[in-house]
């Protein structure tokens, strides 16, 4: 995952902060561009075992560790540490809910004897934990996590164990179930990096009875396993795979390759949908849970995948918000989390920060909290190009309150209609209303409020950067970038797409 060399790129493109108002939770540490910092960490320390081989870099190395996800329980938050390099001690930890600390320490789960991390030998049947990329918690309170089994990713990518799928109990953290990915659903170098467990159609009461749809990055495709039934099956579309063309990344000065296929999944329950986005790529795509469990494909059947739209810049995650059906993701050369609604075409940026935005690596949500929304940011830009910081904080868990529909005020917003006419995507063009330059209009909320989460002023100048792909953005204060150049917001549905919301600039 996150494959990678260091290149150019021209852009450098800067969005105004919206802000929500009337969240504060009790215990937080800071509140940031209106982001709760709930940790964060200048780099990671453990709580190791009696007789770790901690002075061993291949063992313990701290500028070699970067978290790819969290997943907040009941009690606890569990974080997931791939080994992308040496000095990786164990790929699964988590804090406790309890400790208040600004950077706790980290603790192995369930427990230590499940790294394989400082042994000279072990066996793969048994149920150990190799490097875990991304982790669920179904309806049962159970964890499920995905083993990728490769180690040192960016180095010699070694097949440590096959990939796997263990599922803890989280009363008792005991492996209840164990699920083997089969060598016929894999490819050379495949690299499993998220799942997504689908209940919408188990027996109540049980959690066995699940599909799960699982993203292989490095060989681009969906793996569908039928719970019910014990079976997988692997679909692949070029929707899936990278582009070549969006492979260089840009976070502020930090330039990087990072060629990987899909990795972000959001599933919508009510809708049966699942979202995706390859890393290297602008785009949003959608599949059908009904296309998704129809079975395996012959050689050329095209599935029915449907492009939604472009995106400012690449991103990582996505999260399906439950209140009103949004997606929110973060472009990560805007350090910004965005929000997008497939029904409305309407896009909005929620939160802004250059720092503690840099590089978000998941969004999800947590069953305990109702409307509670967790982000976790790494400056994985300055691991890979090897100039991390040690004296600043270089990774963040942050919260927030994901406003419901009756939060956002009346607005009209705009975003190109992105038609892709090709028998390899289902777009359902007849439903959607067009106006007569070619962009879609997003419908508008009626619904007031007296504390708007963001607004849409008519005197906001939009501003275009010059570069190899343009795109329109808002920015606010007195620092407006050379090379752009200005346009009335009458104009912007001519001239492109934009998550530009806010006020006037000066």
């Amino acid at each position: 995952m996150w494959r990678m060399r260091t290149g150019f790129i021209v852009t450098l493109l800067i969005v105004h902060n919206v802000l929500f108002g009337g969240f504060r939770p009790a215990r937080s540490l800071a509140v940031r561009s209106n982001l709760e910092i709930v940790k964060q960490w200048k780099l990671f320390s453990y709580a190791f075992p009696q007789n770790a081989p901690v002075s061993d870099t291949n063992y313990y190395n701290p500028l070699t560790i970067v978290p790819t996800s969290m997943t907040v329980g009941y009690d606890r938050i569990y974080i997931a540490t791939p080994k992308l390099f040496a000095g990786v001690p164990t790929t699964v930890s988590y804090v406790s809910k309890e400790d208040y600390s600004e950077s706790p320490i980290l603790r192995s789960y369930p427990d230590w004897s499940y790294t394989v991390s400082g042994r000279s030998s072990f066996n793969c049947s048994d149920s150990y934990l190799v490097s875990v990329y991304r982790m669920r918690i179904d309806s049962c309170n159970r964890l499920w996590i995905l083993d990728a089994g490769v180690s040192r990713t960016f180095e010699d990518s070694e097949q440590t164990c096959q990939p796997k799928i263990l599922v803890f109990d989280l009363n008792t953290d005991q492996v209840v179930r164990r699920i083997d990915i089969p060598r016929d659903v894999l490819r050379n170098q495949s690299i499993l990096v998220n799942l997504i467990v689908d209940e919408t159609s188990s027996i109540s009461g049980t959690c066995d009875d699940v599909f799960v749809y699982i993203a292989d990055t490095v060989r681009p495709a969906i793996i569908v396993y039928d719970g019910a039934r014990d079976m997988m099956w692997r679909l692949s579309h070029p929707a899936m795979w990278p582009d070549p063309d969006l492979g260089l990344v840009q976070v502020l000065n930090d330039r990087f390759f990072i060629m990987d296929g899909i990795i972000g999944l959001a599933f919508d329950t009510v809708s049966g949908i699942l979202y995706f986005q390859p890393l290297a790529t602008d785009r949003i795509f959608s599949i059908t849970k009904d296309a998704l469990r129809a079975g395996p494909r012959r050689l050329h059947d095209i599935l029915p995948i449907r492009f939604l739209g472009k995106k400012s810049s690449q991103g990582l995650p996505l999260y399906l918000a439950p209140q009103d059906g949004s997606l929110l993701f973060s472009p990560v050369t805007e350090t910004a989390i965005v929000s997008w609604n497939p029904q409305t075409k309407q896009q909005a940026v929620l939160f802004y920060d250059v720092d503690a935005l840099q590089f978000v690596a998941d969004i999800s949500a947590s069953p305990w909290e109702s409307g509670v929304v967790y982000a976790m940011s790494s400056k994985f830009n300055r691991f890979t190009l090897e100039t991390v910081n040690k004296d600043e904080i270089n990774f963040r868990l942050m919260r927030f309150k994901y406003p419901s529909r009756s939060a956002v005020s009346a607005q009209r917003l705009f975003t190109p209609s992105d038609q892709v006419r090709s028998p390899l995507y289902t777009n359902d063009e007849n439903s959607i209303a067009f106006n007569s330059t070619g962009y879609r209009s997003g419908l508008e909320r009626l619904v007031p409020t007296h504390t708007p989460a963001y607004s849409l002023e008519p005197s906001a100048k939009i501003y275009q950067f010059q570069g190899v792909k343009n795109g329109l953005h808002a920015f606010s204060g007195n620092s407006v970038p050379a090379a752009a150049n200005i346009f009335q917001l009458s104009q912007l549905g001519r001239l492109g797409y934009s998550y530009s919301l806010g006020h006037s600039v000066n």
